[in-house]
């Protein structure tokens, strides 16, 4: 099935304080992914820049005026949040490259998939907040411009290892979009509680699956199965998302799951079914978490195999 990845060369531009986790070395990571995909006949996009306009689908305008005023200069949000002089212009490069994956998918063939390689990750960043290392939420302004193009129905399935806070709070009131989120729990950020299920219009479109320290492989795909996968195939969504954080892997230095590269793989495939039986294949994958380098490498190669 035609893959393409979407990624920049200015994703290094973001730069955060010396010792910090989510570092531009990250960014030169997702750069050889890239360069490793496109010598083995692969296509990589370049990304668009997020507008004011795409932003504020799903973030206030004051917060959107936040992050720009602190252009041209370093500075702290939040004891994790940081920005650098050129750190708006990565942050809409990273939910642009979503906007384009998903105008890939869209417009694409049937079975057509993106991977979006992006730092600052997203899924943290609240409608008027920034925090977690995440500027703005990648994959909700990727899915609330899927719904400005006609969407009905869209999936967003997490399996970072930390509660996606910021996209279950921008689409819990609302039930064209069904968020999946699994997670050690309790830890950072404190929600993702399994009884946290929507409200109002959006009550039953939310699943939290809350994870165990120490978790293995095993016990999350026995969880997917059943709890994440059924829902999933009675909701029946026209694109389906992947917040794909790797800081589950059991090499990763700021969380306790245990998982592996081969396990992070069989659980992004079993997802990838899912779409082809509902929605023609067609998914986009964005990158969120991930600190131990290599764990980060090894699990790219393996979710790009899978997804071709």
């Amino acid at each position: 099935m035609p893959l393409v990845l979407v990624s920049s060369p200015r994703l290094v531009d973001h730069v955060t304080p010396a010792g910090h986790p989510e570092r531009p070395e990250r960014a030169e990571t997702l750069g050889s992914v890239a360069a490793r995909f496109l010598d083995a006949g692969g296509k990589v996009l370049e990304p668009r820049s997020a507008t004011d306009e795409d932003l504020a689908r799903v973030h206030t305008r004051a917060h959107i005026a936040g992050i720009v005023a602190r252009r041209g200069r370093a500075s702290m949000i939040d004891e994790d949040t940081f920005t650098s002089p050129d750190s708006d212009d990565v942050a809409r490069l990273a939910a642009g490259a979503v906007l384009t994956a998903v105008d890939h998918v869209l417009d694409g063939p049937a079975g057509s998939r993106a991977l979006a390689l992006v730092r600052p990750p997203g899924h943290h960043a609240e409608a008027d907040k920034a925090m977690g290392f995440c500027l703005y939420n990648n994959i909700a302004v990727g899915a609330a411009y899927a719904r400005s193009r006609g969407l009905s129905r869209v999936a967003i399935v997490d399996y970072d290892v930390h509660h996606g806070n910021g996209t279950q709070a921008m689409f819990y009131e609302d039930p064209s979009v069904l968020f999946v989120s699994s997670h050690q729990y309790p830890f950072w950020p404190g929600s993702g509680a399994a009884n946290e299920t929507g409200r109002g219009p959006g009550e039953g479109f939310t699943v939290n699956i809350p994870l165990t320290m120490g978790d293995r492989d095993t016990a999350v795909e026995r969880k997917y199965a059943a709890l994440a996968l059924p829902r999933l195939r009675e909701f029946r969504p026209e694109l389906l998302m992947i917040s794909a954080g790797f800081d589950a892997h059991e090499m990763d230095p700021l969380g306790q799951l245990r998982m592996t590269t081969a396990g992070l793989a069989r659980l992004t495939r079993a997802l990838l079914d899912v779409a082809d039986e509902c929605c023609e294949g067609r998914a986009v994958l964005v990158t969120e978490g991930g600190y131990d380098l290599q764990a980060l490498s090894d699990s790219l190669d393996a979710v790009i195999a899978v997804c071709r």
